[in-house]
This record gives C-alpha cells, sequence and structure tokens, in this order.
C-alpha cells in the first residue's frame, strides 16, 4: 500500500498530461484547417476518407459526429474544392459513396510533415512492448470515445461512474 500515493500522483499527471495532449491537438488541427482553407469538421473527413479509402455518406456522419444535413453540405464543398468524388452505390442507388481524391492526398499530408519527422524520432527510443502499450491504450481510448458519443448521440445524459 506504500506505493498509493505514488500511483494516484502518476494516474493525475496521466490524465492532465493526456487533457493537454487533446488540447493542443485540437489547436493544432484549426492550425491545419485555417492553413488550407478548410474547417476542422472537412479536416477530420479528409482524414477519415485517406484511412478507409472510400465511406458512404452516413459512414463519414457517423464518423465526424455531424448531422445528414451537415454532412451533406460538407460534402458538396469538398467536391466542389476537388478534394473528393461522391458517386452513388451502383448496389444501392440511395447511398452515396465517398471518395479522396488521390492527386489531393499530398497537399493533405504536407501541413503534418514536420510532426510526423518529429514523431518518428520520438518513437525510436521506444521498444517494442512499449509501443505495444501504447496502440492498446489508444485503442481503448478510441473505443471509450465511441462509446462516449454513441451515449450522447442517444440523448442519454446519465452520469455513470466508470
Amino acid at each position: 500500500m506504500s506505493h498509493e500515493p505514488a500511483r494516484a500522483s502518476a494516474i493525475a499527471d496521466l490524465m492532465r498530461a493526456g487533457r493537454e495532449t487533446s488540447r493542443l491537438s485540437m489547436v493544432f488541427r484549426y492550425a491545419i484547417a485555417e492553413r488550407l482553407g478548410l474547417t476542422v469538421s472537412d479536416l477530420e473527413c479528409l482524414d477519415y476518407l485517406a484511412d478507409v479509402g472510400s465511406a458512404t455518406a452516413g459512414q463519414v456522419a457517423g464518423r465526424t459526429n455531424l448531422t445528414t444535413g451537415a454532412v451533406t453540405s460538407m460534402l458538396r464543398r469538398l467536391q466542389q474544392a476537388g478534394y473528393v468524388t461522391a458517386e452513388r452505390d451502383p448496389a444501392d442507388r440511395r447511398r452515396v459513396i465517398v471518395t479522396l481524391r488521390p492527386e489531393r492526398s499530398a497537399e493533405l499530408k504536407r501541413p503534418y510533415e514536420r510532426f510526423a519527422e518529429r514523431a518518428e524520432r520520438l518513437i525510436e527510443g521506444y521498444s517494442v512492448e512499449e509501443l505495444m502499450l501504447l496502440v492498446r491504450h489508444f485503442d481503448h481510448m478510441q473505443a471509450m470515445y465511441l462509446a462516449e458519443l454513441d451515449r450522447l448521440g442517444s440523448g442519454d445524459t446519465a452520469q455513470r461512474s466508470a
């Protein structure tokens, strides 16, 4: 039990560092979006499409936490700007498949290049076990975010303890 105060302090430090990283990540995303002449939602959509290739407008709405109406407007704007293509799904003509135009990918990656280089240098010093711990941590955090977004989207505002 003698290490309980140290553990509590380490947990508090981890939570503070996580909040600050999250805040700085958002500030960074706003700066990148502004530099590209996009909104943060536009950038989130394009990043999602870069990861998955193609997605339906409904999937984009789900991953960006936007209404279908807002996604429709955003996709129209991104299509007019030449970032994405949107085509009817041949299997279900009611659905639209959105794809990031490959020729625009490099342009979207450019503002992140210096950060990515610095991140690579940072993780070079981590062991495989440390990297796997970080991957597991981020996987769990993503699942928690998705669960909370689902809960918020359903109108459930009840406070529950973990």
